[in-house]
């Protein structure tokens, strides 16, 4: 059985060029230099390539090994191999991370966990909250639409100090509800 995911977590989700990453970038500056450890998971549907194919540690993950793991005074990254096993859990990829005050997730608009969306109807694609009941910040450069979902906060993109103030709030709700 799945453990139930830690009310920790949320998704930062919207349609490719909405302004994800940038958002995203924006709001772990503000919360790291409010001292919270934040964690982030990527979700990518396309090959990862994250060592030059000549370095030791990409000649040794094709020679076979399972997982490598490269370590240095500054950082270190694991990489495992999937060989055709399938992709993590999202339950699996939260346990391999060290705790955090929050974990952010990039993507990820189809599993069951608190949204933030990004959305620009410039983008060409229709929103997402309409028809997700986790969407529960939209964070637009539009203004909020008249038949909006109660409860569901509308923020300004373009304002992410706003946006980053929304998330401290959230942050408090869940702790006094945890």
């Amino acid at each position: 059985m799945q453990r139930e995911i830690e009310r920790t977590v949320l998704a930062v989700t919207g349609t490719s060029g909405s302004g994800k990453t940038t958002l995203l970038e924006s709001l772990i500056a503000g919360l790291a230099g409010q001292g919270l450890k934040v964690n982030v998971i990527k979700h990518s549907h396309h090959d990862l390539e994250l060592e030059p194919p000549h370095k030791d540690s990409s000649r040794l993950r094709r020679a076979g090994a399972a997982e490598v793991m490269v370590a240095s005074p500054y950082r270190m990254a694991i990489v495992r191999e999937l060989r055709g096993a399938p992709e993590p859990s999202l339950d699996e990829q939260l346990d391999r991370l060290a705790p955090a005050d929050l974990t952010l997730l990039e993507g990820f608009k189809s599993y069951p966990v608190a949204k933030l969306e990004v959305y620009r109807a410039a983008a060409g694609k229709p929103p997402l909250y309409p028809d997700d009941a986790r969407v529960i910040a939209v964070a637009s450069d539009q203004p909020a639409p008249a038949d909006l979902r109660a409860g569901v906060a509308w923020l300004d993109l373009n304002q992410p100090q706003a946006v980053l103030a929304w998330l401290g709030g959230y942050l408090k709700k869940v702790s006094a509800n945890g």
